[in-house]
């Protein structure tokens, strides 16, 4: 099975917001951080095989990955885009029994918005050329 491209939604204005949430997470507990960025891999490897307790498909195409870190449970909110491209969309710091419907819905909406222009919603890391 071919790896998984994982790629960072992106908004038209420029942020991208799982990945500034990855950053808040990363100084906020960085244990936490670690167990999603290992999802994030896992998800990488398996795709759209990956199940529980990794991952589990909530609605309309979202799928979440799950992580945690002693009590805190901490979700990323993800879709795929043709066979082997997901792309993370919408991440929490989940304090319910289930994710909120907000959530899922904003979710959806990132991946609506994606589907109409996946260049624009795409996030591409800026190579460092060495020049400032």
């Amino acid at each position: 099975m071919p790896e998984t491209r994982v790629v960072f939604y992106q908004e038209e204005e420029g942020e991208v917001p799982v990945l500034e949430w990855l950053m808040r997470l990363l100084k906020e507990d960085r244990k936490g951080y670690a167990n999603c960025v290992a999802r994030i891999k896992q998800l990488a490897a398996s795709g759209y095989e990956l199940r529980r307790p990794a991952a589990d498909y909530l609605c309309s195409g979202i799928y979440e990955l799950r992580a945690k870190h002693i009590r805190v449970q901490y979700r990323i909110l993800y879709f795929f885009h043709g066979q082997n491209v997901a792309i993370l969309a919408h991440a929490i710091t989940k304090e319910e029994a289930e994710v909120p419907p907000i959530d899922i819905e904003r979710a959806i909406t990132r991946k609506l918005l994606f589907e109409e222009n996946p260049e624009v919603h795409t996030y591409v890391e800026e190579q460092e050329d060495g020049q400032d």
